[in-house]
């Protein structure tokens, strides 16, 4: 009955009354086809993944029997061994393949097994999306067949002891099928470039010999090569040199707070389509027009649960609690904050990305990214996540019609209580005093809980503004630039302390 209904068209299916392919219904058979295919290995064997499979009510069983990991919880039990050489610990044969991760906050690298599963896994959603442009609008056809410039990791991977590791980015580009190569950019020499000025560099030189339809990456990035491009063959805007240039392929941050400075770069408009893709996998991506929301993907790699992000289920520095509670796709609400647990094609098993979503549509399974679990402030109880900052910065950058194009936050301590600190990136001229109150008035509207503590203990905000060089070359000194770098929205503990640090070094030498 399974196999007829899958086959069939929703309208039949229902004719026939034979029951929808629902978002649970989609999960749970990829629940199913991970847990069989891994059910021999060490983690399998121990978390018994045969006694799930004969389990009536498999998501339930799951639950009880494998426990929740965070990076430094799987990697001390599990994947570790798998650096080591072992074979078939989380998923079947060996890893050759590991992401390097340090995420905005982490000192240290995170490796994240990539396998042949999990990168066909992306392949097949990569098409998917594809495919969804036919629900836009006037799409601009000779365009998809042009170049796609991909600005990345280097395809040059570290070679470790029976491994390979490096940006996902890299490891995917490298592993690229044989007809996308006519139409990847930069090419294999270039993005085989470690070194990422002389990557750029090239990038520059060679813009004139491409014609590009498509460009890939981080926000960021993206704008600063489109910047050096113009100001090299002094252009007015990037479509001089690019007259096929339609669509614009994002994800990683948010690209509301990019969007101005961006759009000064174009000589017409871009199609943004925003995408999910984590060192972990292809989790979701843009499938229409005139949303700013993205479509899981729930019937291929891929199983999802969701854990409330409230008080209940995180401590106060964002770490999961033992036991939380964790929802299945059909439980899960419009409107609240979640943080994602994923079970993948690579051995990552109830896994918190550290990412915080949304649902802004439960039936078409939407989201929206929010943050992350660890880069909220709440120091009095404001509960100010980075959506609140994104969105604060987007108004009142457009109120005064100023490009910010990076900031971060820190809470800091004021007398006897407590202020934020907001360290600003932009290149234009700023009433800093006329910002702050901009910044402050916008987070009142936003957040009820902050609007309540600018009244009790959270008694200021400062606003630092500093050139857009400060921030990118703060992420240089710590080894941090490339195509998946982010600057973290929040600065706490370490990472507040270096930059402070670094801060008043570049002051004193400036004097």
């Amino acid at each position: 009955m399974a196999l007829i209904e899958l086959s069939l068209p929703n309208s039949i299916a229902k004719a026939l009354r034979l029951p929808p392919k629902s978002p649970r219904r989609q999960q749970l058979k990829v629940l199913k086809k991970l847990l069989k295919k891994a059910r021999f290995t060490e983690f399998g064997q121990a978390y018994h993944f045969d006694e799930i499979l004969l389990n009536k009510h498999i998501g339930i069983k799951f639950q009880q029997l494998v426990p929740t990991y965070d990076y430094s919880k799987i990697y001390k039990d599990w994947w570790h061994k798998t650096l080591e050489g072992s074979s078939d610990v989380c998923w079947p044969g060996k890893i050759k393949y590991y992401a390097l991760s340090s995420g905005t906050s982490e000192a240290a690298s995170k490796y994240i097994p990539i396998t042949n599963d999990l990168l066909k896994g992306n392949r097949v959603v990569m098409i998917k999306q594809l495919l969804s442009l036919r629900n836009y609008q006037d799409l601009p056809m000779k365009s998809i067949g042009k170049g796609w410039l991909m600005i990345g990791g280097s395809t040059d991977l570290q070679k470790g002891e029976g491994y390979y590791s490096g940006d996902l980015s890299g490891i995917t580009a490298k592993k690229a099928p044989f007809w996308f190569s006519p139409f990847y950019k930069p090419g294999k020499k270039i993005a085989k470039t470690k070194d990422w000025t002389s990557k750029i560099e090239m990038i520059i030189e060679e813009a004139p010999n491409w014609d590009i339809g498509f460009v890939v990456g981080v926000p960021a990035w993206i704008q600063l090569v489109m910047e050096k491009i113009i100001e090299r063959y002094n252009l007015k805007t990037i479509h001089d040199i690019w007259p096929n240039l339609a669509f614009f392929v994002h994800g990683g941050v948010s690209f509301e707070p990019y969007k101005k400075g961006f759009e000064k770069l174009l000589g017409k408009p871009l199609i943004y389509i925003e995408t999910y893709l984590a060192s972990e996998g292809f989790l979701a991506y843009q499938d229409r027009q005139g949303v700013t929301s993205m479509r899981l993907v729930l019937n291929d790699h891929i199983y999802f649960e969701f854990v409330p992000f409230d008080d209940t289920n995180f401590d106060a520095d964002g770490n999961l609690v033992e036991n939380p509670k964790a929802l299945m796709i059909h439980e899960v609400e419009e409107g609240k904050d979640y943080a994602i647990l994923l079970s993948t094609s690579a051995g990552a098993w109830r896994y918190l990305i550290g990412d915080t979503v949304r649902f802004t549509d439960t039936e078409r399974c939407e989201i929206v990214i929010t943050g992350r679990t660890k880069h909220f402030l709440s120091l009095v109880g404001e509960h100010l996540s980075v959506d609140n900052m994104n969105k604060a910065i987007q108004l009142s950058s457009e109120e005064l019609n100023v490009s910010i194009p990076e900031f971060t936050v820190a809470g800091v301590p004021h007398g006897l209580f407590f202020a934020h600190h907001w360290y600003v990136a932009s290149d234009d001229a700023l009433d800093t005093e006329l910002l702050k109150q901009k910044i402050d008035q916008h987070l009142c509207v936003l957040n009820d809980d902050y609007a309540v503590e600018r009244k009790s203990a959270l008694k200021d905000i400062f606003v630092t503004v500093l050139s857009e060089d400060t921030f990118l070359e703060f992420m240089k000194s710590k080894g941090k630039v490339g195509g998946q770098h982010k600057f973290p929205r929040v600065m706490k503990g370490k990472m507040l302390e270096e930059w402070t640090a670094f801060l008043a070094k570049q002051k004193n030498t400036k004097q």
